[in-house]
Order: C-alpha cells, then structure tokens, then sequence
C-alpha cells in the first residue's frame, strides 16, 4: 500500500480524494480534541483505500476541506469507520450531512461473535495477529508539528482496517449475516442521532421528579445551558453541572440575587450576565404539555412478579442463544422488548421478526408459552422441547 507525506495543501488533497472516489470503499478516521471545547476540534483525518493511505492536516495554513468532505457525504463510494460515533460526529458538524454508504467494523463484529463494543485494536489482533502500538493515543493532537510516531499510529488506524475490512465482508457473506447489520448501519448514518438539538437537551438528563413545572424548568434550562456552551465553545458541564441544573429546577431562586446561595454556582452569577440569561429561562417557562411528558415506568406493558421471572428466563436464553450464534445480544433483541414479550405483547416487536425471529424470537416465544424449557445435561445448561 502506497502511503503518501501528510497532506498539506488543497491541491494534493483534491487530486487524493478523486481517485478514493473510484476505489471499492474508503477506511477513515480522525483524531481530535475536546477536553476543554463544545465542538471537538478535528486536528487529523486518515483516509484509505486497499491502495493508499494519507493523512490530512485540517489545521495547514490554507488547507481546504472542501475535497474531502464532497467524498465523505456526496461521493457514492462506502466509507468504513471503526466505533464512528465521534468521527461521525465531526463530520455532521462541518456539514450537516452523515457518509453514506456507510460501514462500522465494530457493528458488524456483533454478528461475528466479536462482542458487543470490541476495541480497534483487539479487532485488528482478532484478523491479522498484529499488536497494534496505542502509545501515541493521548498526545496533543492540536500541537504542530505532528512528530513521526504520531503520524504512524494515526495512519495504520486506517491501513489495518483496510485490510481487516474485506475479510469482515467476505465472512459476513459466507454466514449471511450482512443483513442483520442493517438497522444498526441507518441508526449509525442517521443524521439525527449526531444532532445536539437545544430542545430536546433535557431528554438526556435525569429528571428530579415528573411534576409538569420542574420539568418544564428543567428543559428550559438545558436549553439554556445548550446554548451558552454552544455559543462560548465549552463542555456543557462548565457552564452548569447537571446536579445543579436538577436542583435549580426542583428548587428554583426566586430573583438572580438568590444565585449566590445555590451550590455548584458562583456568587458572581447573582450579578453577572449569565446569571441574569438564567433566570430569565426560568422565568418564561412554563410546565411541561402533557404531549411531552416521559412515559411512565407502569404505562408500559406491566410486569407482574411472575412476568419478572419469565423475563429473567429470557434473558438466560437470550445468552445461551448468543453464545451458540455467536451474535451479541444487543444485535438480537433490546431489554425493553424482552420485558414486553414477558408481558405478553406480541404486535410490532422487532425480536419477531425477520433475521431475529429465526435467531431467537421462536425460541422466546416458546419459552414463554410453554414449550420451551431448561435442562441441565452433562453438567450442562440446554434447552428442551416440552411435549404436550
């Protein structure tokens, strides 16, 4: 594999990205950072073929991106990440688009019995046998100029998985498993789960209670809070800690006066701008409409103490069924429809249909009418038919 001199300028990188455009996939990766920022600052993209390898400097002088972005969400050629979340991440922020076609190796190693979460470099020992060297990990990927180490590690993150990539394809095809990666591919590529919404802030947070007035204080102030990082480039969390956020809408100061006695703020925020920015979210909300309340627990389909017990057995079986498969449960079936086939729900369960039917959900259905049991044979768990 051919591996190019960092890239520097918009020339080369333009001339690089035009031929990726012709190649069967193209691996990427970035390296960034984000300890002390809102948006993760790109500091490095690694591109690969099974031809070439380069990395991109974003932060040369003059530098256009513009090249590498048409590729990554314009170009019809698959982009393969690894764990992409956060790559994924930065590229909607610069573009407000997700790759597509798009292939994460850390998906599709939860149907090839590589665990639910397998990190790059056990992947890469998984396929190859090679130790991947992660020294150079947590250096300051910001500071220039990028040292000789720095620049190895970050290209072999995307040589390897060129090379492991087509053997991945290749056993997915010979199990026939590829379709199974299908929901978890749109849910990574959905532009959606990258969006930091001010609006919907509040949804991530753990709630002081389900009072209508605390929760619509408490969604007004992650908006608030969204906003402020958003706009000064910080971790939410320097702003407000979310401890302080549920406490302010449990408990909310009457004046801006009041900021100086609450904990986890400054007694600055009781004259501050800030401090008056916060209070003015707490004085326009309103409660929360009933349209946007949180499910409850209970409106779900209730468990009984006997359903508990038959979604216990299921989830037993669920692990010896990923065992036998090889396949991770979180693949398979989510513990919220576990709970509802105990409960006795059947409509519109995924576990029931398709690929997963066949891998579990007959077996699950049969557990739990009855003719499905356990059976210890040869100091062994295993399952039995249970005759009428």
């Amino acid at each position: 594999m051919l591996i190019h001199p960092l890239v520097t300028d918009t020339k080369t990188l333009a001339a690089l990205c035009d031929r990726l455009a012709d190649a069967d996939f193209v691996c990427v990766d970035t390296e960034f950072m984000r300890e002390s920022t809102y948006y993760p600052d790109l500091c490095l993209a690694q591109v690969a073929s099974s031809e070439e390898a380069a990395a991109i400097d974003p932060k040369a002088a003059g530098i256009d991106l513009a090249p590498l972005l048409k590729l990554l969400v314009e170009d019809d050629v698959l982009k393969v990440f690894h764990a992409g979340g956060q790559d994924l991440e930065i590229i909607y922020n610069l573009t407000g688009k997700t790759p597509s076609p798009l292939f994460d190796t850390q998906i599709a190693a939860m149907a090839l019995g590589l665990g639910e979460q397998i990190g790059y470099t056990n992947l890469v020992a998984a396929y190859s046998g090679v130790q991947v060297d992660k020294g150079a990990r947590f250096t300051d990927w910001g500071r220039r100029p990028l040292n000789e180490r720095q620049l190895d590690y970050a290209i072999g993150d995307v040589t390897h998985l060129a090379k492991l990539f087509p053997k991945m394809v290749e056993k997915l095809r010979r199990t026939g498993r590829g379709e199974w990666l299908d929901d978890e591919m749109a849910k990574a590529s959905d532009p959606a789960t990258y969006a930091n919404d001010p609006e919907k802030a509040w949804t991530r947070l753990r709630l002081p209670n389900r009072k209508p007035e605390v929760l619509g204080r408490m969604k007004a102030l992650a908006r608030w809070r969204e906003l402020e990082a958003q706009d000064k480039d910080v971790p939410r969390g320097r702003i407000v800690k979310d401890e302080t956020l549920g406490d302010l809408a449990a408990t909310p100061p009457r004046t801006q006066a009041e900021l100086a006695k609450v904990r986890g703020l400054s007694a600055a925020w009781a004259t501050n701008n800030i401090g008056e920015r916060l209070i003015a979210a707490l004085e326009q909300a309103g409660p929360l409409p009933a349209d946007e309340m949180p499910a409850r627990e209970a409106q779900r389909p209730g468990l009984s103490s006997e359903g508990a017990l038959i979604a216990d057995l299921l989830k037993l079986l669920l692990k010896i069924r990923s065992k036998e498969t090889g396949v991770a449960p979180r693949l398979i079936v989510r513990g919220d429809d576990l709970d509802a086939l105990a409960a006795g729900v059947r409509d519109g369960l995924p576990v029931l249909d398709g690929w997963r039917r066949d891998a579990f959900g007959n077996d699950a259905l049969a557990l739990v009418e009855g003719r499905l049991g356990f059976a210890v044979k040869d100091g062994k768990l295993t399952m039995s038919r249970i005759s009428d």
